[in-house]
């Protein structure tokens, strides 16, 4: 269903609840090779409690998309943490749709879909992550070749969400651009040339060096991702007993 039927319809709605009714297909066409490349995260929408938390830290971050010879892709993204550059690596798994591919999501423990919704390979995509709407799995994104993307386009993602159901408040286009990776920027064309020119063994920023010292940030990051999700959860406990003692008190009197 194209983008233009799905604003459609959302005016219909008048709610913030999920629209179930919507079949959201994959970009026609699409080109996995094209998608390759750096891309950088500039909107996001989640309805999430634990991304109502810290939406206001959410920053523009920086990715690198990577085909492999079966089809699939690892996605790379880079992010600010307190102990320096975090480093969070996705593996991708093609289906039998073009533009739609798998995960398993290591901090929820199921399988998620990620549908590339809609791009044009040089400035923007459209990406939605667990079609089966739920309010703590389902995602949109919106990324840009450049840190920067116009009114129009951050429009389009934000009309998406709203046809979807997603509420204004769980609507974020960042504006500060995380400094993460501290590396040269480079264009799609240019990194694409590297690509051919490496050998296997080499990275696509270096040395093996560098590979080991993503994989130790990787895993301070896994694990501060893991304590922050125990600290929403007794974030979120604390606040229903809290409740649960007003009303009680307001009943006693």
């Amino acid at each position: 269903m194209t983008l233009a039927l799905a604003l459609l319809l959302c005016m219909f709605l008048g709610t913030h609840g999920f629209n179930t009714q919507l079949v959201i297909e994959p970009q026609p066409n699409f080109d996995t090779e094209k998608f390759a490349g750096e891309w950088y995260r500039i909107g996001l929408a989640d309805e999430s409690l634990l991304f109502a938390m810290f939406k206001n830290q959410l920053k523009v971050s920086k990715g690198l998309l990577l085909p492999d010879a079966m089809g699939n892709v690892n996605l790379t993204m880079w992010t600010m943490r307190p102990y320096g550059c975090s480093i969070s690596v996705y593996s991708y798994e093609k289906t039998d749709v073009p533009g739609e591919f798998t995960y398993f999501s290591k901090r929820h423990k199921i399988t998620k879909d990620i549908t590339i919704v809609e791009t044009n390979y040089t400035d923007y995509s459209l990406v939605l992550k667990y079609k089966n709407m739920d309010k703590e799995y389902t995602q949109i994104a919106l990324y840009g070749r450049s840190s920067i993307l116009r009114p129009d386009l951050i429009q389009i993602f934000r009309s998406f969400a709203l046809s979807l159901g997603f509420s204004e408040e769980a609507i974020v286009t960042p504006t500060d651009v995380d400094p993460c990776p501290i590396l040269e920027p480079r264009n799609t064309a240019e990194f694409r040339e590297d690509k051919s020119a490496q050998s296997p063994n080499q990275s696509v920023f270096g040395t093996e060096n560098l590979s080991k010292v993503q994989l130790w940030i990787q895993t301070l990051g896994y694990i501060y991702s893991v304590l922050l999700n125990i600290w929403g959860r007794v974030f979120v406990l604390t606040q229903t007993i809290i409740g649960e003692m007003q009303h009680y008190n307001a009943s006693s009197m």
